[in-house]
């Protein structure tokens, strides 16, 4: 069975890192974040769906061109033809990049083999995910799938977004020192995008603390942390 695509972004130099690459949207989510910004993808069928023999078509086009594919979501990882997806692009000559939060980890496990580099969101400190993801359990499954992640060796990033209202200074201070502990070296931190979103959410200004906090982050991510204002 095809992934079902809702999208896709034929051109990007930030969705893996240091390679070019294009991004396939696919279609449904388990999870209802509050700050969502692809909330078309949510549901099981595309508006517009993207044919996969299309996709193909555009990548046998793109051979020496793009250097990596990526597969997004919704969450990609609850496609059942995912696997057989990764493993025809990779056939093609493409690095497999995968963008996830990690809603259920055996699925990840299956198709972890199949990739190159994973971005794993984590939603929040330990305990606290499921008020964002608006599904219980969702906080244990995204702790580990990152367990999982980590075990395997795949190169990672374990990224947070954060909406000022969902999450303040000392949170994402007490999410990322948990981070550490677990062994992640590579982490970013983003800004929620407040116009196209699934609930609309107060607009907070940054905290006053943010300067400090980026500095602490940095501190404990030496290896690798970032910052995208949006």
């Amino acid at each position: 069975m095809p992934v079902k695509l809702g999208g896709m972004v034929p051109l990007t130099t930030v969705d893996y890192p240091d390679h070019l690459a294009c991004v396939l949207f696919c279609q449904g989510c388990a999870w209802r974040c509050h700050y969502c910004h692809n909330p078309e993808l949510l549901g099981p069928v595309a508006v517009a769906p993207l044919p996969w023999s299309q996709v193909l078509e555009f990548l046998h086009r793109r051979r020496g061109l793009l250097q990596a594919v990526v597969f997004s979501g919704g969450e990609a990882t609850l496609q059942p033809g995912l696997a057989q997806a990764m493993q025809q692009v990779r056939k093609l000559g493409f690095k497999v990049g995968l963008h996830s939060a990690g809603i259920k980890p055996s699925a990840l496990a299956r198709v972890l083999p199949l990739c190159d580099w994973v971005g794993l969101d984590i939603k929040a400190p330990r305990g606290r995910a499921d008020a964002i993801t608006q599904i219980i359990g969702s906080d244990a499954a995204g702790w580990d799938s990152m367990n999982l992640l980590l075990a395997s060796g795949v190169p990672c990033e374990i990224r947070t977004t954060v909406n000022w209202s969902l999450l303040c200074a000392a949170d994402v201070l007490q999410l990322a020192r948990q981070l550490r502990q677990a062994g992640v070296s590579n982490f970013s931190l983003q800004l929620a995008r407040n116009n196209i979103c699934l609930n609309q959410l107060p607009t907070q200004p940054p905290p006053a603390q943010l300067p400090s906090l980026l500095n602490q982050l940095q501190q404990i991510f030496p290896a690798g942390f970032k910052y995208s204002a949006g």
